[in-house]
């Protein structure tokens, strides 16, 4: 075997790119020993909620090994998802809900998983081995192992940060069995910075590096399934379905670039009132192939609730008081709160 062909990365790496991959990298197998304590840390504290799934297979999460133990390699992928505007700018549209930049347009599960399924194909037939991919459903590490192969860091905020693309890259991987050489894991350039702390409405980073998902914004009006707690609501303005403030304060998005996929544009900032009249037909219709239809029409009339009632809107009255009379008694009492909040 000619010694080129003995490392195909640069091959994938162009394949990849080729395909509509923004970054990829390339890191082995292993996470070090302070992932599985920083998960450990954040489950025993109590601080990922009611996300039990990340208690259940915390092991797998944090050994790549112990998931599939003929692993050898990871092939890391980022796509880039930049908006186009300031994604901030919605929260003073009071009227209208603010939707997460990643939910705005079609799931983006699918268009990242296809993607890898065809990078995956493509690295068997040209050079063997196994392989098994992965885009956010499964226990994997996905900002350490792109950490280590080098697309970014994870930032204060915990999410991951890259030098070229600013917080806008959603991740993906490809596990094989194939022994393919790592690259230069990246460092940490936060620095003193501490915007993305400072900016979040709910004080959800107890120290840098350390998320509370109890007091974040993402988590309770997307996993979280009850009311949600009276502290938080004021915080949660016109928020309805996730939280991008401190992704979007970042000063390393100054070399982010928007992205170019149709499949990823839609709107954002659709009014209050249309959405407080969706029943479930409805929610299912108008979120169709989207994230958000991911939490179903309860939870998310909920949070509309809760925006209605930080409106300052008295056009919005009726719709409130349509919801407190809803028949889920979740909504029904976000609702009823809106009604008190209006007057």
């Amino acid at each position: 075997m000619a010694a080129a062909s003995l490392d195909p990365t640069a091959k994938i790496r162009a394949e990849a790119l080729r395909l509509g991959f923004t970054t990829c990298g390339f890191a082995e197998a292993v996470l070090p020993e302070s992932v599985r304590e920083g998960l450990n840390a954040f489950v025993s504290t109590g601080a990922h909620g009611e996300m039990a799934w990340l208690a259940e297979r915390l092991e797998q999460r944090a050994q790549p090994r112990v998931l599939w133990p003929e692993v050898a390699s990871v092939v890391a992928l980022g796509l880039n998802y930049g908006p186009d505007e300031d994604p901030l700018a919605v929260l003073a549209r009071r009227e209208r809900g603010a939707i997460s930049v990643y939910a705005q347009g079609r799931d983006y599960h699918e268009l990242v998983k296809r993607r890898l399924k065809a990078l995956a194909r493509w690295m068997i037939r040209r050079f063997g081995g196994d392989v098994k991919v992965f885009v956010d459903t499964a226990p994997v590490a996905e900002k350490p192992l792109a950490q280590r192969a080098g697309l970014g860091w994870q930032g204060k905020h915990t999410n991951l940060v890259s030098r070229a693309h600013g917080s806008w890259l959603f991740l993906g991987e490809i596990y094989t069995t194939l022994a393919l050489p790592p690259d230069q894991a990246e460092r940490d350039h936060c620095g003193t910075c501490s915007a993305c702390l400072d900016i979040c409405p709910t004080r959800a980073f107890p120290a840098p590096y350390r998320l509370d998902a109890r007091r974040c914004i993402s988590y309770l009006t997307i996993e979280h399934p009850g009311p949600i707690p009276h502290e938080f609501r004021r915080a949660m303005g016109n928020r309805i379905y996730g939280c991008d403030d401190c992704l979007a304060v970042c000063p390393w998005n100054k070399f982010a670039r928007a992205h170019a996929e149709p499949a990823l544009a839609g709107g954002g900032a659709p009014a209050l009132a249309e959405l407080a009249a969706l029943d479930d037909a409805g929610f299912r219709a108008r979120f169709s192939g989207s994230p958000v239809k991911r939490i179903g029409r309860n939870r998310f009339v909920r949070n509309v609730a809760i925006a209605i009632g930080n409106s300052d809107a008295p056009a919005l009255r009726g719709a409130a008081q349509a919801l407190a009379g809803d028949a889920d008694p979740v909504v029904a009492e976000a609702g009823q709160w809106a009604v008190e909040a209006l007057r």
